[in-house]
């Protein structure tokens, strides 16, 4: 088709801006007209065409324009919803150097979901090379919930501060109780200024991951790589993985490891042993931030500008919450039926989500391969073994107290601890002491079905 005789209507250009602005890459763009006229024979345009005016139109902004808009985009969200937040700093020129907003949806999940929060940062949603960070907590269904979102220049101490410092703020200065990152060291001092009190675990999935490349140039890497992993999730004591990483050093000759040696020196922000006595809401690693982020990048490119950015968060915000008020509606039309006859899986049936039940009834299905021996008993507290059985002949063990006058059991897994879950080897002590009913202290409010925000 020659150039002259090529040209897009009105209804085409607004098709298109509104296109652009909902995150609809040019490529669906055109087809979608190309299916709705019939082929491409039928338009008198081409897709370069829809290319060529989303650049020269609709993005053909100054970044100092962009930032003026976003800047506007905010006021408008503060007038429709005084609960809005949000707070920028500009550079000399007028571009954006720091900005940080959270919507009353967010700082009303805080009050529920802000005990632990996973932050990342990623790169490629605007066109500035802004980086873009998100805050993202677990919900009563296990879900993640969005919590602030952020773009900075750059990953500096300094603007980590000022972000982590505006966050408090908005979220009325409570720090969380724990805050997963990947191991950035700018990350990390900015972390130890703003909540000392906030106990910071490392996304260990990120550390694991880089064995491979830390580790290859050993002989028997593979090897390595898969004694290294069972040292790190099979210490059941802070004892034994000191002992058990010593070992693994000493048989592959690694002690002189800069990498290793370093990670052991940090050991109690990435292994779970030193971290399992905290509560994690059933996060280990970063991966709900990095969800976000790919969920982001369905809808913005490298070419998004600042306002297609904000209004596409606007948007994974609202489904987010509306899956949230999905799963909150199948609570009351749907029963999960108990798998056994105990009082205590209908006790946590009645009380928790579908999503948190089904945890609790994989601990019920796990006191199977469970044997529990009494060790010792005196005035009411009690100390068991229970051996879990993991291969045809392998037998983990785990000790477990019980104190029949408090109502507490205790378990060396701490799974209750770390995520709010009882396991099958407290399950397991309870059922041998023909507990029928647990402490209120181990339901656990924020997996309530009854949350209502």
């Amino acid at each position: 088709m020659l150039k002259q005789h090529r040209e897009l209507s009105m209804s085409i250009r607004r098709t298109i801006e509104n296109n652009d602005e909902a995150g609809i890459r040019p490529s669906k763009t055109y087809q979608s007209f190309v299916a709705a006229a019939g082929g491409h024979r039928e338009l008198n345009f081409i897709e370069k065409d829809v290319r060529n005016y989303i650049t020269r139109e609709v993005r053909n902004v100054s970044e100092q324009e962009d930032a003026k808009e976003f800047g506007k985009y905010f006021l408008r969200m503060k007038e429709k919803n005084p609960n809005f937040f949000f707070e920028l700093e500009l550079e000399e020129d007028q571009s954006i150097k720091l900005a940080f907003w959270a919507d009353a949806r967010s700082r009303a999940a805080f009050e529920y979901f802000g005990d632990v929060i996973s932050f990342d940062t990623t790169y490629n949603t605007n066109r500035y090379n802004l980086v873009c960070g998100s805050f993202v907590g677990v919900n009563h269904h296990g879900q993640s919930t969005l919590l602030g979102c952020s773009l900075m220049k750059n990953e500096e101490i300094e603007s980590f501060k000022w972000l982590f410092q505006c966050w408090l703020r908005c979220m009325g200065g409570n720090a969380p109780k724990g805050f997963l990152t990947d191991q950035c060291a700018s990350m990390k001092r900015a972390l130890e200024a703003c909540m000392p009190t906030t106990v910071h675990h490392w996304c260990i999935w990120h550390i694991m991951k880089k064995i491979p490349s830390k580790l290859n140039g050993y002989k028997g890497h593979a090897d390595i790589e898969q004694q290294m992993s069972h040292v790190v999730w099979n210490s059941h004591s802070k004892d034994s993985f000191d002992r058990n990483w010593n070992d693994f050093l000493v048989n592959f000759g690694l002690a002189d490891n800069k990498w290793l040696s370093d990670l052991y020196e940090d050991r109690h922000i990435w292994v779970p042993m030193y971290l399992d006595h905290h509560f994690w809401a059933g996060m280990r690693s970063t991966q709900r931030s990095e969800s976000m982020h790919s969920f982001f990048n369905k809808y913005i490119t490298r070419n998004s500008s600042l306002i297609q950015f904000v209004k596409q968060y606007d948007n994974c915000l609202g489904s987010r919450e509306q899956a949230e008020r999905e799963s909150d509606a199948a609570e009351f039309h749907t029963v999960i039926p108990c798998a056994t006859k105990s009082s205590i899986e209908a006790q946590f049936q009645d009380a928790y989500t579908h999503a948190k039940f089904r945890e609790v009834q994989a601990q019920f299905r796990g006191k199977a391969n469970c044997i529990t021996r009494l060790k010792n008993s005196a005035l009411g507290y009690s100390v068991y073994e229970v051996g879990e059985q993991v291969s045809s002949s392998i037998f983990d063990k785990f000790a477990v107290t019980y104190d029949s006058v408090a109502a507490e059991v205790k378990c060396q897994c701490l799974l209750f601890e770390s995520r709010g879950i009882l396991c099958r080897h407290a399950l397991s002590v309870l059922s041998f002491e023909q507990v029928s009913q647990v402490s209120p202290r181990y339901i656990l409010e924020r997996w309530s079905k009854k949350v209502k925000r």
